[in-house]
């Protein structure tokens, strides 16, 4: 017989704003992080020349941390329900941390409360991806994401501004105390920052609802008989879930179905995955380079990239004794197994991720340097026109972070009347253009101009590739996929982190504004790339 399957209701406006407002907190942390560690490494006795690999804290974490959650959120249930206990978890771990590393007594113990800052925000942000995917419908997914933009947005101004903020207009002393270190309006300002945290999220568990594990499965067949898919197991009668399960209980007929896709399925997944030969082949090139690196006495940095090659290779070799110990449908060997088998619309959207976010992270690293020695002529840190010119940096940050919040509700409009490809194309592109201008400015003022077309690529960087993917993620690997996309996000940070030295040094002379130059090329290189990237949900 036919059988109708559900699918998901359309939401409100504030039950968006309330399934995505932990956002907020989350950034918050972030942005107070970001402004303010270094200044607190470098306080505690942190030599300069170190404080870059100390960073390396947040891109490996995410690395490790968000597939590995998004891996376990998959298949929790219980009464909080799917997503919402890891969103508790971290946001109470990272307020911790939050509130305890302005009082670290010396750097070594603020470099591991930053790693267990990083590592708690990104148990709470990886659930958070994969929520929208939850929660939505395809049609909706598009102002789900850009609602996180708008948040992102406004928890990276507020946050970014605060110790100023404090300082200017409170009058908070932001000199040290006798016998202190960190000024109080910074230490405030982590304290306000922890708060924040922990109540934005909890907020949004408080006033959203979660979908259970036997809803998602209806509703996900539901979207692919839209689609004009054929389901992959036999209609089954009764298979159709009650409009109304206050209990979230499962019918027997929809046990019985997950249970024989569970045992169609896996076996496909994983039959065939042998992971020892290339990981004995990844650590082999990783060792191998590690010491032609140490022979050839170039960068530090660049142990990075070889380090991770090599331990890549290691963890591959551990998964495949996982599957010989009979556990091969669980943890790393899982995920290694997913990372192998990933959808389509997922592998061509790594390469614009992988593009993007190197341009992001040489944004990022050298625009002080690159406006400080161009437009302020020094790059004497003690002087007063570098404090100027990187204190003005700081404001331009938070101009193309406070425009992303304000164009953020304007993507779906625009993805509406095009695609979600089109508009993420453009706004890639004029941040490419806009990036690389940079170098064509000479007045402080005029820099606002490109930051202004950063900010729209920014809002469209955290929209429209999760948009676009959510629509091919099977409801039951949400998670670990989400968190696995994650991986083309941190890798080119860390790329970038270890090769972006040695390019300035080598090839650009010192010139870090080439640096800005090239990170323009490669958002372009990303736009073009989304002509290649499968958008299921579109039908144009």
């Amino acid at each position: 017989m036919n059988v109708i399957y559900r699918r998901k209701p359309q939401l409100s406006f504030w039950q968006i704003w309330n399934m995505s407002f932990g956002f907020l907190g989350i950034q918050f942390g972030f942005a107070l992080q970001n402004g303010n560690v270094s200044r607190i490494f470098q306080t505690l006795g942190a030599e300069i020349d170190d404080i870059p690999i100390l960073w390396i804290a947040a891109p490996v974490t995410g690395l490790l941390v968000q597939p590995i959650i998004g891996h376990m959120s998959d298949r929790t249930w219980n009464r909080l329900g799917r997503r919402r206990p890891y969103f508790l978890t971290g946001a109470i771990l990272a307020s911790l941390a939050l509130a305890i590393i302005t009082n670290s007594p010396t750097w070594i113990f603020a470099t591991v409360m930053l790693w267990i800052m990083d590592a708690s925000i990104n148990i709470s942000m990886e659930p958070f991806r994969a929520f929208v995917g939850d929660m939505l419908s395809s049609k909706q997914r598009t102002s789900g994401f850009a609602m996180q933009s708008f948040f992102i947005g406004i928890g990276a101004v507020i946050g970014s501004f605060l110790p100023w903020m404090l300082a200017n207009w409170f009058n908070v002393p932001e000199v040290p105390a006798e016998g202190q270190l960190i000024p109080f309006n910074v230490k405030l300002s982590f304290y306000i920052g922890a708060a924040v945290l922990l109540l934005a999220v909890l907020w949004t568990i408080i006033r959203t609802k979660e979908y259970s594990p036997a809803e998602l499965e209806e509703f996900e067949k539901g979207e692919k008989v839209a689609r004009g898919e054929t389901l992959e197991e036999p209609l089954v009668q009764g298979a159709g879930l009650r409009a109304q399960d206050p209990e979230h209980t499962r019918s027997k007929a929809t046990q019985a179905l997950e249970s024989g896709r569970a045992q169609s399925s896996e076996p496909r997944a994983t039959a065939g995955v042998n992971f020892y030969r290339p990981g004995i082949i990844w650590l082999s090139i990783g060792l191998v380079l590690t010491i032609i690196l140490s022979r050839a006495n170039l960068e530090k940095e660049l142990y990075v990239v070889t380090g991770g090659v090599a331990v890549f290779g290691l963890l591959q070799i551990i998964a495949g004794l996982l599957k010989s110990a009979n556990k091969g449908g669980n943890g790393l060997n899982s995920i290694l197994t997913d990372l192998r088998h990933m959808p389509t619309t997922m592998a061509q959207l790594a390469v614009v991720q992988f593009f993007t976010w190197f341009a992001l992270f040489s944004l990022w690293i050298y625009t002080t340097s690159a406006v400080t020695s161009r437009i302020y002529g020094t790059t004497d840190t003690a002087s007063l026109a570098y404090n100027e010119g990187a204190n003005w940096v700081g404001v331009l940050f938070g101009v193309y972070n406070g425009f992303s919040a304000l164009v953020a509700f304007l993507l779906p409009v625009l993805a509406k009347a095009t695609s979600r490809k089109l508009t993420h194309a453009i706004c890639l592109l004029v941040g490419g253009i806009s990036l690389m201008s940079i170098s064509l400015i000479h007045t402080p003022g005029m820099l606002v101009l490109p930051m202004l077309g950063i900010g729209l690529a920014w809002a469209s960087i955290l929209s429209m590739p999760y948009a676009i993917l959510t629509g091919s993620l099977p409801h039951n690997k949400m998670g670990i996929y989400m968190g696995i996309f994650n991986f083309f996000i941190v890798i080119p940070q860390i790329l970038a982190a270890s090769i972006l030295g040695s390019m300035v040094k080598h090839l650009f002379d010192g010139n870090t504004m080439l640096a800005l130059v090239s990170g323009g090329i490669s958002m372009i290189i990303a736009a073009l790339s989304v002509k290649f990237v499968k958008d299921l949900d579109d039908k144009r």
